[in-house]
């Protein structure tokens, strides 16, 4: 059985998708992984998988390129014939959708990983209207499946009549390895209490918020506290950030900048606090990750973040875009060693209660056995 995984750049298919990939390879579907190529394809092959670059632009507005794209998509559906098509992220979703249903191809699963900036306010008027356009034609037909990362997001698709009960399967994202992210208790240290926000630098991630909170506790907290931003600058998302302003926002100390961290386990261990306030999320792995390893987590009470949080049991829930709200709640798990400990535990047992990546790659699986047909 071939089974195509089209995601939009390669290095998210590693870091989001690869466990699923792999699982599907042992049971005994020929995996090929459709993806933009950044440099990252060798690490793929190397997993025994097969690699089609297609030039995937995330936040494309040309019409050409767009279309292009769909074309090119719809060329290689016909002449591979895959058996199952898994598309990743809502506008890959929407392009192979459309070339799926162009081309004939039976049994495609979308998992839509977050609605993102053409439903966070970016996006509004003709271009939202044409989108929907495209999404009701696209995501229409038989023998489809829709994965979702929170209830939010599959209200939309009901509400604009793409989707019912049927066609749906709620996946609390991508998953994390419990193994590999193990629960580690970091003990009181006479050190600052390291609060990281793990996101790219994106300013519908709450970068900005982020920096506007750490600065409004600087006074009290700057021999206490450190605010570390941890992730690279995206350059094909309107809602980046750029290098410049990061460094003119932080001075390198007490709110720190600090890049792409190849290795996140390490990162979120030596933290004492992890924070996203982001305007809306499939569910982030980020969060997922910082929970298994036990630690406490403030995020912002929106679609995807919000169903990593349990209310005052390991971590708390602010509204988004208020800073002076997320430094109240930053400041309370700064000034308390044992509210940290306690909540970091609880966040632990929340990962291995909902979050374990062999949940997510179970129900994967069945979906692709029963969009294939086989046993």
């Amino acid at each position: 059985m071939k089974l195509f995984i089209v995601v939009n750049v390669d290095w998210f298919f590693l870091s989001h998708r690869l466990p699923v990939a792999l699982a599907a390879k042992a049971a005994g579907y020929d995996v090929t992984i459709v993806t933009a190529d950044t440099g990252r394809a060798d690490e793929i092959r190397s997993h025994g998988l097969k690699v089609i670059h297609l030039p995937f632009k995330r936040s494309g507005m040309n019409m050409k390129e767009e279309l292009n794209c769909i074309r090119l998509l719809y060329n290689l559906y016909r002449q591979h014939k895959p058996d199952v098509l898994h598309h990743v992220t809502i506008k890959v979703a929407l392009y192979g959708s459309i070339a799926a249903r162009l081309s004939k191809m039976k049994g495609s699963v979308n998992a839509i990983s977050g609605l993102g900036y053409n439903f966070t306010g970016g996006r509004k008027g003709l271009a939202q209207r044409v989108l929907l356009t495209m999404m009701k034609f696209g995501f229409r037909g038989g023998n489809r499946h829709f994965i979702f990362q929170n209830e939010d997001d599959v209200s939309v698709f009901k509400s604009l009549k793409i989707v019912d009960d049927r066609d749906v399967t709620l996946i609390k994202g991508s998953g994390v390895d419990l193994n590999e992210f193990t629960f580690a208790i970091k003990p009181p240290t006479a050190e600052r209490v390291k609060v990281v926000l793990p996101a790219r630098m994106l300013r519908d991630k709450g970068v900005m918020e982020f920096i506007a909170a750490a600065r409004l506790l600087k006074k009290e907290l700057a021999h206490s506290a450190q605010f570390i931003l941890a992730g690279d600058v995206d350059h094909e998302n309107l809602a980046a950030i750029s290098a410049e302003e990061l460094t003119s926002l932080t001075d390198g100390e007490y709110i720190k900048w600090i890049g792409y961290q190849k290795n996140v386990r390490q990162l979120l261990q030596e933290s004492d606090l992890v924070v996203l306030p982001s305007y809306r999320e499939g569910l982030p792995k980020s969060l997922i990750e910082a929970a298994a390893v036990g630690r406490p987590i403030i995020t912002t009470d929106v679609p995807g973040c919000r169903e990593c949080v349990i209310p005052d049991y390991n971590g708390f829930l602010v509204p988004a875009k208020d800073a002076e709200t997320l430094a109240a709640a930053m400041r309370r798990l700064i000034l308390s060693d044992e509210l940290r400990k306690e909540m970091g535990a609880n966040s632990r047992e929340l990962a291995e209660r909902e979050f374990g990546v062999d949940k997510v790659i179970e129900k994967t699986l069945h979906i692709y056995r029963s969009l294939a047909k086989v046993s």
